[in-house]
């Protein structure tokens, strides 16, 4: 979910950007700081937008440095469990495929795809269903659910999705779905 958040900080100035307007300056520290990155566990900051509020700088012996209380404001992209996403397949593995959302990557397990058995073939990099026939291949759009989320590692952030649930799947295989009942209901 995207949302745009309130918080606060203590931010250095490096020497090299104080001859800017203070504001330019701090925003500049906030950004590298922040921009990019996953914070308290839970945010991916997409943005620093805009200064609230800021003190008066600090120095510290030794320190070439200025330093700002703020109060600033990001926009910043927090998975939610639970949460329904709309993706893309980026990758497709042994083991599963990668869907992106937003800012971010998550797995999906292949025990999550479907009730049916996918074949792995590493020359087209695609898994294909044994009794459908059906493909699933980078480029793929689909709509999961959020099962699992760990940001809290620096480099092993993990969120896993399913696609098993109803409702949920690879768009054209959903859309091939709704296409058959219709087929059917109408005679």
């Amino acid at each position: 979910m995207y949302k745009v958040v309130t918080f606060e900080d203590v931010v250095p100035v490096n020497p090299e950007d104080l001859n800017l307007p203070k504001e330019e300056a701090i925003l500049k520290g906030l950004k590298q700081k922040y921009e990019s990155k996953i914070v308290d566990k839970k945010y991916f900051f997409l943005r620093v937008l805009n200064i609230v509020e800021r003190g008066e700088g600090i120095i510290y012996e030794e320190d070439p440095r200025v330093y700002y209380e703020v109060k600033a404001k990001a926009l910043v992209f927090e998975p939610l469990l639970h949460e329904v996403v709309f993706g893309e397949i980026v990758d497709v593995t042994n083991f599963g495929v990668f869907l992106r959302f937003g800012p971010l990557d998550a797995l999906c397990h292949i025990s999550q795809i479907t009730d049916e058995y996918l074949a792995y073939d590493k020359k087209s990099a695609l898994l294909r269903a044994e009794q459908t026939k059906r493909t699933i291949k980078i480029g793929d759009t689909a709509i999961s659910r959020i099962i699992g989320i760990s940001l809290d590692k620096k480099n092993t952030n993990k969120i896993l999705v399913t696609l098993k649930q109803p409702g949920l799947g690879i768009t054209s295989w959903i859309k091939a779905e709704k296409e058959k009942k219709k087929k059917e209901e109408k005679g």
